[in-house]
């Protein structure tokens, strides 16, 4: 993953009941992306939250009123710093517009109350520089807490509890403490626990696996079981149920003792959307990003139409009365629709 991307690859292989193999991996992260890309083009602008210093000119050719800056295409959560020239401008000497709405804001405004000004460089150009929070909105669920401490700055991998195993996947945007990580790989980590009781049979009926701590594990955690993939479905004291040969994986026996393995080990890029990686304490918490839900829901349906498309040549059909004719599909132009109409940047009239 080179960009964020807004739903993960388990997203989109549970909305197609797809099983996880390296090629249909690849194949996904890569709709992912152009599907994230495509509803960016759609809304003209971008959803997830980046911290960086972006320069405006000052005056603009298209501003007329000396004490507003428009920030066009873009959107601003939250400001770090605020400078004109060489001058740093309070924090309550400005405004973030439009207030109404919150983030993301479309401008700065200087506090007509204050004796604060734009225009302090030599020339107009650059000479407002904004440091701050840039995107859409910054939208995050504590999904759980590192499961073991992250001991150096170029470390790849990081190990989190079952309840963030749980919450996250291949293309989730996380924070720990002050440090963005993407996530672009899951492997399986030893959980310490074994299957207890008598086992498990071969048998697709056989779903209660008992483990000596069952709040060690979290439902729609995957486990693995010798070469068998299991899906935690409800959790009953220390007696997990479980969906068997989950994933494309075989159904098999296992013995009372056999290990019990779970996806609890993230691969990620470190110090993503413009924080710094840092060491992190065991137990620290994990903070996902979330998307705004209906691009979420567009991004999975552009990724499946991708996906599906491909594997049918491009020359998919529907059936209708009368035989086979190729239809477009309705529900996918119509969520497009929602997601314009609820989250698109629209135009604006301006004196130039």
């Amino acid at each position: 993953m080179v960009e964020p991307v807004y739903a993960t690859r388990e997203d989109v292989q549970r909305a197609l009941d797809s099983k996880l193999t390296a090629r249909n991996a690849a194949q996904i992260d890569r709709a992912l992306q152009s599907a994230s890309r495509d509803v960016e083009a759609l809304c003209h602008r971008k959803f997830y939250p980046e911290i960086a210093t972006r320069s405006f000119n000052w005056p603009d050719s298209q501003s007329r009123t000396s004490w507003r800056l428009w920030l066009d295409a873009n959107d601003l959560i939250s400001v770090t710093a605020l400078v004109s020239g060489t001058t740093t401008i309070a924090s309550s000497d400005f405004l973030l517009e439009p207030d109404r709405y919150g983030p993301p804001y479309s401008r700065l405004e200087i506090n007509l109350g204050s004796s604060a000004a734009f225009g302090g460089g030599d020339t107009h150009q650059r000479d407002i520089t904004v440091t701050g929070l840039w995107g859409y909105r910054n939208d995050e669920t504590t999904v759980g807490a590192l499961a073991a401490a992250v001991a150096t700055t170029t470390a790849t991998s990081v190990t989190v509890n079952a309840a963030a195993s749980a919450e996250l996947g291949v293309g989730s945007v996380l924070r720990i403490d002050s440090e963005r990580m993407l996530v672009t790989g899951r492997t399986m980590a030893d959980t310490g626990q074994n299957v207890g009781g008598s086992g498990l049979t071969a048998q697709q009926n056989s779903v209660t696996l008992a483990v000596s701590d069952g709040t060690a594990f979290a439902v729609d955690g995957i486990l693995l079981v010798e070469s068998e993939r299991m899906l935690i479905v409800d959790i009953a004291g220390n007696n997990l149920t479980v969906i068997r040969a989950w994933d494309g994986s075989v159904l098999a026996a296992h013995t009372a003792g056999t290990d019990i393995y779970a996806a609890r080990t993230l691969t990620v890029s470190r110090g993503a959307l413009g924080t710094t990686a840092a060491t992190h304490a065991d137990a620290s918490q994990v903070v996902r990003w979330d998307p705004p839900g209906l691009v979420k829901d567009l991004v999975i349906a552009e990724a499946m139409n991708r996906v599906t498309n491909e594997q049918a040549g491009y020359a998919r059909t529907r059936r209708a009365t009368g035989g086979n004719q190729t239809l477009a599909a309705r529900d996918l132009p119509a969520l497009r629709e929602q997601v314009y109409n609820a989250h698109a940047r629209k135009g604006r009239t301006r004196g130039v």
